[in-house]
């Protein structure tokens, strides 16, 4: 069973600093029949203005993953941590017994644009930590890299969930396949282009929800970068 999730329908929101689209309910936009999917609760496409950001707030018992498509976001929080986030980079903070944390723009001139994703945890209380790297995605095109998992395999930053995520970059007409374990659930999120899922027409920023489902085969028909979390 697959479920597409439009990207027109997404909940969407506009600061002027900063347009937000939400595919699961966030904030002001609530949505029943959209609160998550399996462990993902917020799935954020977010595009903030030059010298803009989010000021300090708090967080508690969230996976915290950013990833950011075009300018750069920089970071500070509690723990002592502060960074600027690149295109081709995963930020992973596992805000556990709680942190602050601010994300701001530090251009002057461009925006950022970048998603991110909450997880829920696989129990709470954990000790937060941060972590941050670099996927050379493009160097593995018609490939899914795996970026994110509960053990880090294969270089990967660590969660405390069962989750496993990919990212891949495919040209036009290229394909990939992904077999799902009969038990689990997968989530792909179109990030740029135009890919079709097992035959669904599927757009940028257009989500899906599999379940049932053990072969996933993806099609690019426009060049296109995905996301692909293997949910329990």
């Amino acid at each position: 069973m697959i479920n597409i999730r439009r990207s027109a329908d997404r909940g969407h929101a506009d600061y002027g600093w900063l347009m937000s689209h939400h595919t699961f309910s966030f904030s002001a936009y609530h949505d029943v029949n959209h609160m998550g999917f399996r462990a993902l609760r917020v799935m954020n496409e977010d595009r903030v203005g030059a010298g803009q950001g989010f000021g300090s707030h708090p967080h508690k018992d969230m996976e915290i993953v950013s990833y950011v498509l075009e300018g750069a976001l920089e970071h500070k929080d509690s723990m002592g941590n502060g960074a600027v986030l690149h295109p081709g980079e995963f930020q992973r903070i596992s805000a556990g017994t709680g942190i602050t944390h601010s994300e701001f723009n530090p251009s002057s001139d461009e925006p950022t644009h970048f998603y991110q994703i909450w997880i829920g945890p696989d129990r709470l209380g954990h000790a937060p930590s941060y972590e941050q790297k670099r996927f050379d995605v493009s160097s593995s095109a018609q490939q899914l890299r795996l970026v994110a998992s509960a053990d880090g395999r294969e270089g990967s930053i660590t969660i405390h969930q069962d989750v496993q995520i990919y990212v891949a970059q495919l040209a036009a007409e290229k394909s990939i396949e992904f077999q799902l374990e009969e038990s689990r659930h997968a989530w792909l999120q179109v990030l740029r282009g135009r890919v079709k899922l097992n035959g669904y027409a599927m757009e940028t920023g257009d989500g899906a929800a599999v379940s049932s489902e053990t072969a996933l085969d993806i099609c690019a028909t426009l060049d296109a970068e995905i996301m692909l979390f293997d949910l329990c």
